[in-house]
């Protein structure tokens, strides 16, 4: 699996990332996935097990749904093996099953299934209303127009170089303690130019989708990712993708979270192309653990 060389770094870094060694039939290894975080980062295990599954089926079959569960924390100074079983390969189904493996252990596994093109019904929701991304500052932007009610810890997240460009439609959530509905929308593409091949804008909006989605659920709660009172961790993520889409190109994705109980947070996406139409749809359980300080990054 290829992609076009870009000027970001950060993008030619994912892409390297996401571009796996073969070490036997069905058995891959990914590269370290160090990026200054304690643990591997959830949409770049989804990521990488999408190529490793994909990289055992007919590119002209595309995969259609992901289901995926985060097991234990992933090593960021290790490498990551993908253990792929083919466990179907019918008239128009493909199925896969991918285990990630790190000192020894499971830390991810993913059922993955493919899809024939056809042709068929077809219906969708309709995209909301909200400002092009043209229309919004960028990241850079935001940080340069000062914000100062914006906290430290966000502003260093914000300010990190990403394969990732994102527009945020209401960024005023960052800067406020309010509870609201929980819910936010955001336009993001890769920061530079993919190749041609569909798995590698699937691996890509993978790798994106994992972003916001449970910081979803924070909104209800006045939260932030980084506050120190509180404990996230994704348990599973699954995806659909509906339609052909480049995932260089601005998508919007527009996330809730629909219920919170019992530590665990419930979140959804639906994912948009500039034209309206319904690519890709997203579901997310994770952790949100209440922990017992007082501390707020300022």
């Amino acid at each position: 699996m290829t992609a076009l060389s870009s000027p970001h770094p950060a993008l030619d870094k994912l892409i390297q990332t996401l571009t796996l060694e073969p070490l036997e039939d069905n058995l891959f290894r990914g590269p370290k996935a160090s990026e200054g975080w304690q643990r591997v980062y959830g949409g770049l295990v989804l990521g990488q097990a999408l190529v490793a599954a994909a990289s055992t089926v007919d590119e002209k079959r595309p995969i259609h749904s992901l289901h995926g569960y985060f097991l234990l924390a992933g090593d960021p100074e290790r490498e990551i093996v993908y253990d792929v079983e083919r466990i179907r390969d019918g008239g128009s189904f493909t199925t896969r099953r991918v285990r990630a493996v790190q000192h020894g252990r499971a830390i991810f596994s993913m059922s993955a299934s493919f899809h024939k093109p056809e042709t068929g019904f077809e219906h969708q929701s309709k995209m909301p209303a909200v400002p092009p991304p043209e229309a919004l500052p960028s990241t850079q932007e935001l940080l340069s127009a000062g914000n100062a009610d914006l906290p430290e810890s966000m502003r260093a997240y914000l300010s990190r170089d990403r394969p990732i460009d994102v527009r945020i439609v209401d960024p005023s959530r960052y800067a406020s303690r309010e509870p609201r509905p929980p819910e936010q929308s955001i336009w993001l593409r890769s920061n530079g130019p993919l190749a041609s091949n569909a798995y590698i804008h699937q691996a890509v909006l993978a790798y994106a989708s994992d972003f916001t989605l449970l910081d979803t659920a924070l909104v209800a709660h006045g939260k932030l990712l980084f506050d120190t009172d509180v404990q996230l961790a994704s348990l599973d993520h699954a995806m659909w993708f509906h339609r052909p889409f480049r995932a260089d190109d601005w998508l919007l994705y527009v996330q809730d979270s629909p219920s919170a109980f019992g530590a665990r947070a419930y979140c959804r996406g639906s994912i948009f192309d500039r034209d309206g139409r319904l690519v890709a749809s997203t579901v997310q359980e994770g952790l949100m653990r209440p922990r017992e300080t007082a501390f707020l990054p300022k």
